[in-house]
């Protein structure tokens, strides 16, 4: 049977492979072995399984202890490209993603599966990239755990303590467009000021944001419409339990549609730098060709002219002085004509 005196594992020495096993009562959460999990299934407390990372013994325990379906205990021990969601008779499968940053630019994908059920949450953590502490990927369902020590959240259900983990989750999401949404300010701030620096730098830099930017909304709106396709009323359901899952669906929205938000502006930001460097660019361009175009007739003449004005034996200064003056009176009208045409 479960020892109800065992005490949760602190968070600082929490495996970050393996499997942890709590459960959930009106007045405490307890640490168990997962070999208790037959007779905690069978008794009355909220049961929350966090998998690290599905090895073969976690896979086993999810199809063995729990029965769950081949194809979604396949989907928890891989990396899924889209998030996905699978509803079952007892209870529901779905794969969820948030963002955490890379170098370069590059957006990690960080994912999080949870087969939900009436009396039971599962979480199992996606394979992480190799570059990053597999830690990251605790961060979210860590918090979780955490509030529930402190007393700060009281799940009763499967779907509430699930709508938790989200909840973490949307504040990874949020915290990530907070630091896109400073950078463009920044860069807003440096196009409107003209300073750009290395322009070639510069520009490459609001790229990689709006990079950024429209993977957050691809993640929040892949989230969204399968996490509201997860919540669908139950019969029976608590009404604390649906208006938890209907602000969960509501948030993820608005950050969506705030990222894309923020991108379009950027977006715009990029058009008005691109717009200024192309009018100067073209306006250097127009000077260099008024330029070429009043020093061609001057450069025609002198060719034709010079060798029969200026030899070796003697110099014709009389037809010389016509010459030169020839050519600053040409000079002059192919100026006065590109003044009047406008180009400088």
């Amino acid at each position: 049977m479960p020892n109800p005196g065992s005490n949760p594992t602190p968070l600082d020495r929490r495996p970050v492979t393996g499997t942890v096993v709590h459960s959930i009562t009106a007045g405490a959460v307890h640490r168990h072995e997962t070999a208790e999990l037959p007779d905690l299934l069978a008794g009355d407390a909220l049961v929350w399984v966090d998998v690290a990372a599905c090895d073969e013994a976690a896979r086993r325990m999810l199809a063995d202890v729990f029965g769950f379906h081949p194809l979604a205990v396949e989907d928890s021990a891989r990396r899924n490209a889209v998030p996905k969601v699978h509803v079952y008779r007892d209870h529901v499968f779905v794969v969820l993603h948030a963002p955490e940053r890379g170098h370069g630019g590059h957006v990690h994908t960080l994912e999080l599966d949870q087969f939900v059920g009436e009396r039971f949450l599962v979480t199992v953590h996606g394979p992480v990239s190799e570059v990053l502490d597999a830690r990251t990927a605790l961060a979210d369902t860590d918090g979780v755990l955490e509030r529930l020590i402190a007393g700060r959240t009281r799940p009763t259900s499967g779907a509430e303590l699930s709508a938790a983990v989200v909840g973490a989750l949307i504040r990874r999401l949020l915290r990530h467009l907070e630091e896109l949404t400073a950078e463009t300010w920044k860069l807003e701030r440096t196009v409107t000021s003209g300073h750009y620096g290395d322009a070639e730098g510069f520009l490459e830099e609001m790229f990689r944001v709006r990079h950024g930017l429209l993977t957050l909304t691809t993640m929040a709106t892949l989230d969204h419409e399968v996490y509201a396709r997860a919540i669908r009323p139950r019969p029976g359901a608590a009404e604390a339990e649906q208006l938890a899952a209907t602000d969960i669906v509501d948030q993820l929205a608005r950050i969506a549609t705030m990222a894309d938000t923020q991108e379009t502006y950027l977006q715009g930001v990029i058009e008005f730098y691109q717009t200024r460097t192309n009018t100067k660019m073209t306006v250097a361009a127009e000077r260099l060709a008024v330029i070429a175009g009043v020093t061609l007739p001057v450069t025609a003449l002198s060719s034709i002219l010079g060798m029969n004005v200026i030899v070796n034996s003697e110099t014709n200064w009389g037809w010389l002085i016509v010459l030169l003056l020839a050519m600053a009176a040409m000079s002059a009208l192919m100026l006065s004509w590109a003044r009047r045409r406008g180009w400088w």
